[in-house]
């Protein structure tokens, strides 16, 4: 089990890419391009459905339920280029 900063902020990016910011002040980007092939994710192809993305405990998820695995989140997301 791996423990993981919380997200504390998420905001959708162009190109199925979200911007976080961690509670231990670390911002990245994680992209989404990979999992809105699978069915799971299938509503996220909607751009406007995929901008109301909000924080939801350790993770963040979708209106209809579509999240990540919180160590997924953070372990591939990439540093945000200050």
């Amino acid at each position: 089990m791996y423990i993981v900063p919380n997200p504390i902020e998420v905001k959708a990016l162009e190109n199925y890419k979200v911007w976080l910011k961690f509670k231990n002040g670390e911002k990245k980007i994680f992209n989404m391009e990979k999992y809105i092939h699978q069915k799971f994710y299938q509503k996220l192809k909607d751009e406007k459905y995929f901008k109301n993305v909000k924080v939801a405990g350790n993770t963040i998820e979708w209106e209809n339920g579509e999240d990540i695995a919180p160590e997924n989140l953070y372990y591939d997301s990439i540093l945000e280029k200050e």
